[in-house]
């Protein structure tokens, strides 16, 4: 049950994290969208290609190491795993989960159906990934994350 708890808290930690880098507008956050959204935005005058990608790979680099730091913490101090195998299992468990949660949760609905995402003067541009995409990019990933899994149980186990 606590590792459920961990998982909902670290779900939330990601949607804070997208809120926070979102605000009240979609704009803010171009870069989450897709390559030919964002150059349609730039094609339109509505934001600038070169400044929105800049701003994305600033965004990325803090979110990515506070994304992949938070389950090595937890893993580490909270549950305190003692062995590779339980550390391995429960990375695993972390990065899948929020790989899965991000595609679903937040991608098909919160951007699918949240206002905010919706950017003015950019009606008739669809910037919801289809769920081919979706599916296709999310097993993808799981395997990535899967291998990537192996090096968070390392630093988990040689900080625990």
């Amino acid at each position: 049950m606590l590792i459920l708890l961990q998982l909902v808290l670290y779900c939330l930690l990601y949607i804070l994290l997208i809120k926070c880098a979102a605000g009240n507008s979609g704009l803010r956050c171009l870069y989450f969208y897709p390559k030919a959204y964002i150059e349609e935005a730039h094609r339109r005058g509505i934001a600038d290609k070169d400044a929105v990608m800049k701003k994305g790979r600033r965004f990325m680099t803090v979110f990515c190491l506070i994304i992949l730091a938070v389950p090595v913490l937890i893993i580490a101090l909270w549950n305190r795993a003692a062995d590779f195998r339980t550390a391995y299992l429960q990375a695993a468990l972390f990065l899948v989960a929020v790989n899965w949660f991000d595609g679903l949760a937040i991608d098909r609905l919160w951007v699918g159906h949240g206002k905010i995402w919706r950017i003015k003067g950019m009606e008739g541009v669809p910037y919801v990934k289809p769920w081919k995409d979706v599916l296709i990019k999310r097993s993808l990933a799981t395997i990535l994350y899967l291998i990537l899994a192996l090096a968070l149980a390392g630093v988990a186990v040689l900080i625990g």
